[in-house]
């Protein structure tokens, strides 16, 4: 289960910020103003993302999607996510054929057999949003994305972070039964966007090191967020907040990884 559809999913079940009925309204009075909250992983990622832009970048998509952020409520925060339009071009590659389609790409190239069919460093910033959890060859992955970049370029990554409690669920949950959870937790997610995780580079330690084996310095930041998934039980999320404002850094739930390439 991709925890970027996740937050996308949990977003659309979510009522209006005005509701403070909603536990969301409760906890995080802040998000009554924009619609987000101040712990919002997607806008950190994405603010880290934009800073890096220049009129001139090339920016690579790795596991672009459809376009699922299309799908976002929040303005401000569906456009962080679009890029198209603030530097010269992007470049959208995945597995599947489908995201051709992606209407946030100025260019699509599908990944075959685990490689990135564009030159060599031929781009300036390069980003995997919930993308590192489903590889099973996690070192082509970064080996791939150092090749096309260029000196001084930036890979950035998003990915769930094996030791929290959201992610040791998930793998207790067999990915042939993934489908027909979600139906329950998130009945609005298609079948199609539903894709097996075995989190094979999902902790700090193992991220900086593909990083630093690739020729890229590294920093790695643990992050944790809302509990949105937990919006569906009012107890549930009271207990997520406290996991958000306390958890030690290993056990938060998203990992944050930037890589410059040397």
């Amino acid at each position: 289960m991709s925890a970027r559809h996740i937050e996308a999913e949990s977003r659309k079940a979510s009522p209006p910020a005005e509701d403070r009925v909603h536990p969301v309204g409760r906890w995080y009075p802040e998000v009554s103003v924009g619609g987000f909250t101040h712990v919002d992983a997607t806008v950190a990622f994405y603010a880290r993302i934009n800073s890096l832009l220049q009129p001139s970048s090339v920016v690579l998509d790795v596991g672009c999607g459809r376009g699922a952020a299309m799908d976002d409520p929040v303005p401000w925060r569906r456009d962080l996510q679009m890029l198209k339009g603030k530097c010269a071009r992007v470049i959208g590659a995945d597995v599947d054929p489908g995201a051709a389609d992606n209407p946030w790409i100025d260019e699509f190239h599908l990944i075959d057999r685990s490689r990135l069919q564009l030159p060599d460093a031929s781009v300036d910033l390069c980003f995997a949003d919930a993308v590192v959890e489903h590889l099973e060859d996690v070192d082509t992955f970064f080996a791939e994305c150092s090749r096309v970049l260029r000196p001084g370029g930036h890979l950035l990554v998003r990915t769930p972070n094996t030791w929290n409690y959201a992610t040791v669920a998930t793998r207790l949950i067999p990915n042939r039964f993934h489908t027909r959870v979600l139906a329950h937790v998130q009945p609005s997610r298609k079948e199609e966007d539903v894709f097996p995780t075995v989190y094979r580079c999902n902790t700090a330690r193992r991220l900086r090191r593909q990083l630093e084996r690739h020729g890229l310095d590294a920093v790695v930041v643990p992050f944790e967020s809302e509990p949105a998934y937990l919006s569906f039980s009012r107890s549930l999320y009271a207990l997520g907040v406290l996991h958000q404002r306390y958890a030690p850094l290993l056990f938060r739930r998203t990992l944050m990884a930037f890589g410059r390439k040397r």
